[in-house]
């Protein structure tokens, strides 16, 4: 598999139809999505059927990735950049599965993402969302090096919106 980030614990790589037990099983648990305005999969071929036509590596070049812990190959969440045309913006996401929570992944990957945006991609800035009330989202966002920019209305809840600089630009 094509490791697109590897950070000192973890590898980043495409998502792939192979990961939908995982993605579902993800989603399934309410504490894991209860920030985030998603449902949780009906079943694993819905997430199969998401993850077949999930497009944003071929139209945008890059996405969300797999997280993979290297020391046993454990799928431990996601992380990535997403464009959004809509708001010609990219932002910063991360799912991980609870037990893993607490660990320092979220902000290892995410902070390797950033870079990757910055240096590879060429990202002139990168935000990133979190409900007000999600102050776990927000303490990695920080410990990314993003910063407060303004609120927004987070799908009828309270939303904080931070952003980073490429400075190198």
């Amino acid at each position: 598999m094509n490791h697109i980030i590897e950070t000192e614990r973890l590898f980043l790589r495409e998502l792939t139809v192979d990961d939908a037990e995982h993605f579902y099983r993800l989603n399934l648990n309410p504490n894991v999505i209860r920030y985030t305005g998603d449902d949780a999969f009906k079943d694993v071929e819905e997430a199969r059927l998401f993850l077949e036509n999930y497009n944003d590596y071929k139209r945008n070049g890059f996405g969300r990735w797999a997280v993979i812990r290297k020391s046993d190959n454990a799928f431990l969440g996601w992380c990535g950049l997403k464009y959004s045309n809509d708001l010609d913006e990219t932002d910063i996401g991360f799912r991980f599965f609870e037990e893993h929570w607490n660990k320092g992944y979220a902000t290892e990957s995410a902070k390797a993402c950033i870079e990757y945006g910055f240096q590879h991609l060429g990202q002139t800035f990168i935000i990133g969302r979190a409900m007000k009330h999600n102050i776990s989202s927000i303490r990695v966002l920080e410990k990314m090096g993003l910063t407060y920019l303004k609120a927004f209305d987070f799908d009828g809840h309270e939303g904080v919106i931070y952003v980073c600089k490429n400075r190198n630009m």
